[in-house]
């Protein structure tokens, strides 16, 4: 006598899960379609958030308290701000140390670079 035939399934149910794995690997990544919308320019920067966001970069940048912005400007490719700085507290205040700093900055307003243009004593009369 011979014995009854018996199915194996569990080889049956690792066969389809096989076939996915081996889908899943050839298939080929998704792509973006070309009609997906693209993320739209900056803006440009407003002259008065350009000149406060100068101001205060600048003094993270030097660890110096800001006073007031002097000077802005519209260059070809961004901004020219001058931003005078308190460099040394003295009493009396009249006799602080100031600093007058240029700022550049792209048209969108992020820092590109600054430079001390001079340094004076607050009460002293200079060249303006």
């Amino acid at each position: 006598m011979t014995p009854p035939k018996t199915r194996n399934t569990t080889a049956s149910k690792k066969a389809p899960a096989a076939s996915k794995k081996e889908a899943s690997s050839k298939a080929t990544p998704r792509r973006r379609s070309a009609s997906a919308p693209k993320a739209a320019p900056r803006p440009r920067a407003r002259a008065g958030e350009v000149a406060r966001h100068a101001a205060v970069e600048l003094a993270d940048l030097i660890h110096k308290e800001p006073g007031s912005v002097t000077q802005l400007a519209r260059s070809d490719d961004g901004w020219c701000v001058h931003v005078e700085v308190l460099e040394l507290r003295r009493i009396p205040e009249t006799t602080d140390m100031m600093a007058l700093y240029e700022v550049t900055t792209d048209e969108h307003g992020s820092l590109e670079g600054y430079r001390r243009l001079r340094r004076y004593v607050r009460g002293v009369p200079g060249e303006e």
